[in-house]
């Protein structure tokens, strides 16, 4: 008995966990119920609320009570670490050098979690592996200087991916599109494609017993196998020439990516060499956020509307401007939808109709200029955290 309350109990914390970029399957859906069913006009209650971040979009991992995320000061961007009960600031470490772009300063990817291990793609190439409990650096290498990328107008984005003892990550170089590390060391393990680097990040998913490494680059999306590199099937069609950044989305032997601007969306059907292409059509572009799927539809914005399609049709059930453009995940029945001017909502996630139950403006105080909130939201442990630029604000959104 005493062993299954132990298992229970670890099941539990790890349950609760948002250890890499879009939780725990990078679909952007948590896995938590038993949170607030609507909110009071001001929001969910603020357990607290901290300063000095540093620049960046970076987004968050959360495991085992911790929060990391990345922020840039002076002439350095860092890897931090805060305690999720207080927001009391854990460590930081130093990591790639200053990032500077009109649109925003600073780091854009979100660190990953695996174990005692963290990840992290620094704005100008810099992928470094830290210990999680104490920040300290257990290698590091530039992945531009390494295989001949080079750094992207808006900074490397990714967020890598740990898939068993592998890392997956995205330079964009000659031969060396896509790069297999041993995630221990660093050490090359394979690398693959002659693809321009994109802003996205890579999924893995086992299709008919052989497992792929799906990756959206600059050029199209790939299938790769995971074991050596072998490029399995390239898909061009949703290959955007401005910016290709949303994270592919597995289901049911399905990928389904969407790109902005002047491409659009795709379902494919995967076999274990092959791909074939179900529908295209430009009714979902995904811009810099990522679609989720829930109960057969997807939920996402196309530009700037919130938009709810049939995944495995492509038909479009309804559009709204919500709370504008922004990004989403979802939880317990509904999505959480944060607009990129600080509005964020709470909407029932149905094909039906849009259905809106509340929404608040964030409160951040006064800020010179003006950046957009592109932090993707995050929830663990019946906590919604939002990140914008230097602030770090928890709300409780568990039911009483």
């Amino acid at each position: 008995m005493r062993r299954v309350l132990i298992i229970l109990l670890s099941l539990t914390a790890i349950a609760a966990d948002w250890p890499q970029w879009r939780g725990q399957n990078r679909d952007g859906v948590s896995s938590e119920t038993g949170l607030l069913k609507s909110w009071p006009a001001s929001g969910p209650a603020v357990l607290w609320k901290i300063a000095g971040l540093g620049q960046g979009f970076s987004s968050l991992a959360i495991a085992n009570g911790r929060v990391y995320t990345q922020g840039q000061r002076g002439d350095r961007q860092h890897v931090i670490a805060f305690d999720a009960k207080s927001g009391k600031k854990l460590w930081e470490t130093p990591t790639g050098l200053a990032f500077h772009e009109s649109a925003g300063n600073g780091p854009r990817g979100t660190p990953t979690i695996d174990g005692d291990r963290l990840y992290a793609m620094a704005a100008d190439g810099l992928l470094v592996c830290l210990d999680t409990a104490t920040g300290k650096l257990l290698w590091s290498q530039n992945v531009v200087q390494k295989y001949g990328g080079s750094i992207l107008k808006w900074g490397f984005s990714e967020s890598p991916l740990v898939n068993g003892d592998r890392l997956i990550v995205a330079p964009g170089g000659p031969a060396a599109s896509i790069v297999s590390l041993n995630k221990f060391n660093g050490d090359l393990q394979w690398k693959t494609g002659n693809e321009k680097a994109s802003y996205a990040s890579a999924i893995a998913a086992n299709v008919g017993g052989v497992r792929q490494i799906l990756a959206l680059t600059g050029d199209a999306l790939l299938g790769i196998k995971d074991d050596n590199g072998e490029l399995l099937w390239r898909y061009t069609k949703v290959s955007s020439d401005t910016i290709s950044i949303s994270t592919p989305l597995y289901h049911d032997g399905h990928v389904f990516v969407s790109t902005a601007y002047s491409a659009g969306c795709a379902l494919l059907k995967l076999e274990p060499r092959s791909m074939s292409e179900v529908y295209f059509n430009r009714d979902m572009r995904n811009h810099y956020s990522t679609s989720v799927l829930v109960d057969g539809y997807l939920y996402g914005y196309s530009e700037s509307i919130l938009t709810a399609m049939e995944f495995k049709t492509g038909k479009v059930a309804w559009k709204s401007r919500s709370v504008g453009k922004g990004s989403l995940i979802y939880a317990d029945g509904r999505l959480y939808l944060l607009g990129e001017a600080g509005v964020m909502g709470l909407v029932e996630a149905t094909p039906r109709m849009y259905e809106e139950i509340s929404r608040f403006e964030v409160s951040i105080g006064p800020r010179p200029g003006w950046l957009p909130f592109w932090s993707l939201p995050t929830i663990s442990d019946g906590k919604l955290y939002l990140r914008i630029q230097d602030l770090l604000i928890c709300y409780d959104i568990k039911a009483r």
